[in-house]
């Protein structure tokens, strides 16, 4: 159990530097294009910032669920790394069908790539919500505050 935990800690710590580098840099960009008043606040400018912020988090994501499958293969849960990685999304995910069960031996492992991904998406929507609070924000001030200070 504590060689589990371990790699399971050690593990998440890998895939939280990940997600948290991924979010880093996606806030440099947008604080970039930001300062340079690249952004104009349309549908169509918003809706590709969202889409983007999701792309890029959703492949931090693949990544780490590519890792915790890589472990599996690693510790001989499955043969076919395409069985491993479709464990590793049902319980990043944290979907537990249970159609595919590891070990006893690792089994403590799978929760904890649960985990890992409850937090991961708790990031994400975080993350996305403080984008979109600026946006709504910003918006705010330009459209309705011009109308308010007018009247």
């Amino acid at each position: 159990m504590i060689e589990n935990l371990t790699i399971g800690f050690l593990t998440m710590t890998v895939c939280l530097t990940i997600q948290c580098v991924v979010v880093s840099a996606l806030l440099d960009v947008l604080i970039f294009l930001e300062k340079k008043e690249m952004i104009r606040l349309t549908l169509v400018t918003t809706s590709w910032i969202l889409v983007m912020l999701m792309l890029v988090m959703l492949a931090g994501n693949f990544v780490q669920i590519v890792l915790w499958a890589w472990l599996f293969m690693v510790r001989n849960e499955f043969i076919e790394f395409s069985a491993a990685f479709y464990h590793s999304v049902v319980n990043f995910s944290t979907l537990g069908y249970g159609d595919v069960v590891m070990s006893e031996k690792s089994r403590l492992l799978g929760a904890m790539e649960a985990a890992n991904g409850v937090l991961m998406f708790g990031l994400t929507t975080g993350f996305l919500y403080t984008v979109l609070s600026g946006i709504l924000e910003r918006y705010w001030d330009e459209k309705v505050g011009k109308n308010s200070e007018s009247q």
